[in-house]
C-alpha cells in the first residue's frame, strides 16, 4: 500500500508542477505563457521577467514530469524548492502564512512534500524501479 501511496502523492504532485510549468512557458490552461509571466514578472521586480519566466516554467515542467515518471525525484525536489522559495521572496512572503490571505502556506507544502518524496524514493510504480536503477 505504501507504494501505491507514493504513487498518488507523485503523480498529483507531477501534474501540479507540469500544470503551472506549461502556463509559464506554452501560455496552456489560461497561462501567459513567458512573455504574459515575464511582464507580470518584471512588474513585481523580477528582472529579466522574461528570462526569469522562462527558468521559472522549464523548473516546473521539468520537476512535473520527473515527479510523474518517478525519476530524479531529488533534482525535481531542487527545482521545486527553488522556484516555490522565489515565490514565497516576491508574492506570499509579505501576507503571512495563511493561505487563504494569500501567504505561503501552499507553497511550504508543496516544498515538504517534493523533499519528503525526494527522501524516501519513488516506490515501485516508477520509471527507476523498472529500470532497475
Amino acid at each position: 500500500m505504501a507504494d501505491l501511496g507514493l504513487f498518488i502523492i507523485r503523480i498529483i504532485i507531477g501534474i501540479v508542477f507540469f500544470y503551472y510549468g506549461t502556463q509559464k512557458l506554452f501560455g496552456w490552461f489560461g497561462g501567459y505563457g513567458i512573455k504574459g509571466t515575464g511582464g507580470w514578472f518584471e512588474s513585481i521586480g523580477v528582472k529579466p521577467g522574461n528570462a526569469a519566466a522562462a527558468f521559472s516554467g522549464l523548473a516546473e515542467l521539468t520537476a512535473g514530469i520527473l515527479f510523474i515518471a518517478g525519476f530524479f525525484l531529488p533534482l525535481g525536489a531542487v527545482l521545486i524548492t527553488l522556484v516555490m522559495i522565489g515565490a514565497i521572496a516576491k508574492v506570499h512572503g509579505a501576507k503571512g502564512f495563511a493561505n487563504a490571505a494569500g501567504g505561503f502556506e501552499y507553497n511550504v507544502v508543496l516544498i515538504v512534500v517534493a523533499i519528503g518524496l525526494a527522501l524516501i524514493g519513488p516506490g515501485a510504480y516508477s520509471i527507476k524501479e523498472f529500470l532497475g536503477v
